[in-house]
């Protein structure tokens, strides 16, 4: 087992996972009556996109747990994490103005993602900053650190090991 599977907010996010899937599956099996076909085509859409926001989130934690990642890289994934849950609510509001009754898949969805939000915070704030590159779209870097500032990496004499001394 890697680590990341031992993390609660991965397991978490598993638990999510298999909500969603449950919840597809019911919204499938549902007899939902729609007065325009665009309303089915708008169903098939949030389902479609709730199974990829529910299986990005895993991943994406799976992507930034190693220790050795830089900050930045943990902040983008932290981001798309943080996208993918709340669009996981905002579908399951589609769902329901859509006309799917069964609300209690619909709450079991809220808690479960109101639980992961606290796990997430907690999380993020064992990214250690200090361990970065400058960010050049000036996004992800730590406090004090702007995107054009001078990068002291930029000053370490680099010699390249493929190039050949005697063919200049």
């Amino acid at each position: 087992m890697e680590q990341w599977e031992k993390m609660p907010i991965y397991k978490k996010a598993m638990e999510i996972m298999g909500v969603v899937d449950s919840l597809i599956e019911s919204v499938l099996n549902t007899d939902i009556e729609f007065e325009h076909p665009v309303e089915a085509e708008m169903i098939k859409h949030n389902l479609k996109y709730m199974g990829i926001n529910a299986s990005t989130i895993p991943a994406k934690i799976a992507g930034a747990s190693h220790e050795d990642i830089l900050y930045d890289i943990k902040m983008e994934n932290a981001t798309l994490i943080r996208k993918a849950a709340r669009e996981l609510i905002t579908d399951a509001r589609g769902l329901e103005m859509h006309g799917y009754h069964e609300t209690e898949y619909l709450d079991i969805l809220r808690k479960e993602v109101e639980e992961f939000r606290i796990l997430f915070a907690e999380w993020v704030k064992t990214f250690d900053c200090w361990n970065y590159i400058i960010d050049r779209w000036g996004l992800f870097n730590p406090p004090g650190i702007q995107y054009d500032d001078h990068d002291p990496d930029d000053d370490l004499p680099f010699t390249n090991p493929f190039e050949d001394d005697d063919a200049s």
